[in-house]
């Protein structure tokens, strides 16, 4: 059955890469969006990105978001490391805390914070490591919504630890049958067609459902969908979806501290 009165956040991966920051590429892209989440110095991102992306970010009147990984440039976050707890939360309030300074030089405000990549991906079945991004975070603020997987036991440990929170789901990525994200590793993981894209949010939205490689209908409740920066056509998959969301009478909105805590 299809839902009505409908809306949701549109976010977006960004301030990881300098020639898109400069270029005016990765603000293009933020006309379609509601919220970015800004690298801040883990797997990418500088004062200079963190700084532009800020500025550009209040120009088009977005939600400002963290968006700390793990501390590996040369494998973009994406890699599987073996820090401890204690590390993975003095990485994250580090990372959060710079984004804020900057922010607050500004004029701004962090919103959310969204872990990146491999952090993201592990913390998503792992409770301990959830606990940790989560404590980091903490030591900075408790004031803001923390964004998981939706239907992970991640957004369980945020809430415990005093946190509002925000269901995530992907326009841009394909899900395997328990509801987890299709490995990079495969050819197929990613979804670079903006009608495919578009099909996939509006499933998710309407329908709470996500459709499986294997074609099975996966059950997904978010309140936010992320597209990448990264993925091929990025600016056109948005576009595409901002356009479809709207036709279909659904409102664009950030994630707010009343939304995120339903």
């Amino acid at each position: 059955m299809m839902r009505t009165n409908l809306h949701i956040d549109l976010n977006c991966d960004m301030g990881e890469f300098p020639e898109a920051v400069a270029d005016g590429t990765q603000e293009a892209l933020m006309r379609h969006i509601t919220s970015v989440n800004i690298a801040c110095g883990g797997h990418a991102g500088d004062e200079h990105t963190m700084r532009a992306t800020i500025e550009q970010a209040l120009r088009w009147k977005l939600a400002i978001g963290a968006h700390p990984g793990y501390p590996d440039r040369a494998n973009f976050g994406r890699l599987e490391l073996n820090l401890s707890p204690q590390e993975v939360s003095d990485s994250v309030f580090e990372q959060v805390s710079a984004l804020a300074k900057i922010a607050a030089e500004c004029g701004a405000r962090v919103a959310h914070v969204k872990p990146h990549g491999a952090l993201y991906n592990q913390a998503a079945s792992n409770r301990e490591l959830a606990a940790a991004i989560a404590q980091g975070v903490a030591r900075w603020s408790k004031e803001v919504v923390m964004v998981g997987l939706a239907g992970s036991s991640m957004l369980e440990v945020f809430r415990e630890q005093g946190f509002a929170v925000a269901a995530e789901a992907f326009a841009d990525r394909r899900y395997e049958p328990d509801g987890t994200l299709r490995s990079r590793k495969f050819p197929d993981a990613l979804i670079s067609d903006p009608a495919a894209a578009a099909q996939q949010t509006l499933n998710i939205v309407q329908r709470r459902m996500v459709l499986a490689v294997d074609g099975t209908e996966v059950p997904i409740d978010a309140h936010t969908i992320c597209i990448h920066g990264d993925t091929p056509g990025a600016s056109e998959i948005a576009a595409g979806l901002s356009h479809a969301l709207r036709d279909a009478g659904v409102s664009l909105r950030p994630v707010t501290m009343a939304a995120g805590s339903a």
